[in-house]
């Protein structure tokens, strides 16, 4: 028979899922988190949700290593350790709503972690990252389109997972749902709006995904209704994306790490950089909070050298 803790946690879970529309995968990592506290404090009701209870919980996981950090000692990180908080803190606001006696959520403070840093490449590198499939076949066509349209949207690779080949090219700009299930409009330039017309140009298929895997990617055969052997067109995962962002960045010379969210990162500061203002760039990334849009003011570091050198007195 479940615990009182268990029922709770499904029902907060359930709720996570339909009342609140998260995601899927959103549901199940707050499901993870939750199960491990449960499981180390083995606590049975919310009444015992304490705040030593939390902080024996924090001393714990401040200790724990990951698969990959065994060898070298190294302990989770504190973003990792606020996943769990959050996740906890997000459960005890769920049962003060429905007038569970249990912990205040406001007693769990998030761990301090160090301002997050940004991966990026020049604009040099950019230009050769975005010119590097040169080929006029199906694959080096699809692979430029999928490098000029991250950098002409800053679409997140689940969106650009997401998309289908029914897109309205004739328009510049288009709806996308992206992270908790929010919509926003992004906009297409035209070098990606061609590289996305020469490649949709030179597909024979009929699948609805608009980047699907082509040549020695395809390993999935089926049999038509007259027999013959026909290859499946899949659509490209997010790991699939990533890899082919990879090898362009090492094609092109490109010795830093590369990664469809670095072009991401690329999108954002060279809209700033150009003069767009911080809200502006926020609503096309998608962006909840502004302060997730504000790591990216580094960029006008250069501007302020410049105001400082103009105005600041010279004695």
């Amino acid at each position: 028979m479940a615990s009182e803790i268990e029922n709770l946690k499904r029902q907060f879970l359930e709720y996570l899922e339909i009342e609140k529309g998260s995601s899927i995968k959103t549901v199940e990592n707050y499901g993870h988190y939750l199960t491990r506290f449960f499981e180390y404090t083995k606590i049975q009701n919310a009444k015992e949700i304490t705040d030593q209870v939390v902080r024996e919980f924090r001393l714990w996981l401040n200790r724990q290593s990951t698969g990959n950090n065994r060898a070298t000692g190294k302990t989770l990180s504190k973003k990792t350790q606020n996943y769990y908080l959050i996740a906890l803190r997000v459960f005890l606001k769920f049962l003060a709503k429905r007038d569970i006696t249990s912990l205040h959520a406001d007693k769990i403070e998030l761990a301090k972690v160090q301002e997050r840093s940004l991966d990026l490449i020049s604009p040099a590198e950019l230009s050769r990252l975005l010119n590097a499939p040169k080929d006029n076949d199906l694959k080096s066509l699809r692979d430029k389109a999928i490098l000029e349209l991250l950098f002409s949207t800053g679409l997140r690779v689940s969106e650009l997972c997401s998309l289908t080949s029914d897109l309205d090219l004739s328009l510049d700009e288009y709806s996308i749902r992206g992270k908790g299930g929010k919509v926003r409009v992004v906009f297409i330039s035209e070098d990606a709006r061609n590289a996305v017309k020469a490649y949709l140009a030179k597909r024979k298929d009929m699948s609805e995904a608009l980047f699907i895997q082509v040549g020695k990617e395809v390993n999935q055969k089926t049999k038509n209704k007259n027999g013959d052997d026909v290859f499946d067109t899949k659509a490209l995962t997010r790991r699939s994306i990533e890899r082919i962002v990879k090898q362009y960045a090492t094609m092109a010379g490109i010795s830093k790490k590369v990664t469809p969210h670095v072009v991401r990162h690329c999108f954002a500061t060279d809209l700033l950089s150009n003069g767009a203002d911080i809200r502006s760039v926020q609503m096309m990334l998608g962006h909840s909070n502004i302060a997730t849009t504000q790591i990216y003011t580094h960029v006008t570091d250069k501007q302020l050298l410049e105001v400082h050198k103009k105005f600041h007195s010279k004695k």
